[in-house]
């Protein structure tokens, strides 16, 4: 079974189409107003039209109220929830009854214990996503798609029993070399497809996919 991918950031109908025709598994539309990938949810419904049945839509957000995750659900129709803030899992299952969809938790990795975080969601997501945890020192860093790649290592040995994606500087260079190390069967990229920040090359997105089925 090939490693399935994620997209994340996408912004545009041709960089939608172009994750759609590589074979992406899931697209990613970030919601977070200061991230140069932030869309509107008029935009959303837009890019939501290209989108098979087949290909997951997934909502990013970080500590999302209701009424702004309620219009973002309204426009996108996401098949999943991404949740990228300090959301504790009783944050997790009150927005589980409330959408009734499923949801992905962020955790973000830079020391050995950091994995071990995820158990606290065992209960409550659907799906984990191990990520790179910025410095406190890195001026502006977004609570993911930085483009830095964490300790592969840390999660080699690490089997939670959440169903779980890979993401942290990831391109179509050393995204086999980090399935190999971490055993991961899922993947994430979004600055690792772009030439600047927020714009994702469709070529770039091919070499991705690729490399990613191909590992």
């Amino acid at each position: 079974m090939s490693v399935r991918v994620k997209i994340c950031g996408l912004s545009t109908p041709e960089t939608v189409e172009a994750a759609v025709k590589a074979g992406a598994d899931y697209l990613g539309f970030a919601f977070i107003p200061k991230s140069s990938r932030n869309i509107s949810t008029g935009q959303a419904r837009i890019l939501a039209q290209g989108v098979p049945s087949s290909v997951l839509k997934v909502a990013l957000t970080v500590d999302a109220d209701e009424q702004t995750l309620d219009e973002i659900v309204e426009a996108l129709k996401p098949d999943i929830l991404q949740l990228h803030g300090a959301e504790t899992p009783e944050r997790l299952m009150e927005l589980k009854a409330r959408y009734g969809l499923p949801l992905m938790k962020a955790i973000g990795i830079a020391e050995p214990e950091d994995p071990l975080k995820a158990a606290i969601y065992r209960d409550s997501a659907d799906l984990l996503l191990f990520d790179a945890k910025p410095p406190k020192s890195m001026a502006g860093a977004l609570p993911g798609g930085n483009g830095l790649v964490f300790d592969w290592s840390l999660i080699a040995g690490h089997r939670p029993e959440t169903p779980w994606m890979l993401s942290g500087g990831l391109n179509a260079e050393n995204v086999a070399e980090a399935i190999r190390i971490t055993g991961a069967q899922a993947v994430d990229v979004s600055s690792g497809v772009e030439d600047a920040p927020g714009r994702k090359i469709p070529g770039l997105i091919e070499a991705f996919i690729r490399a990613a089925k191909a590992a």
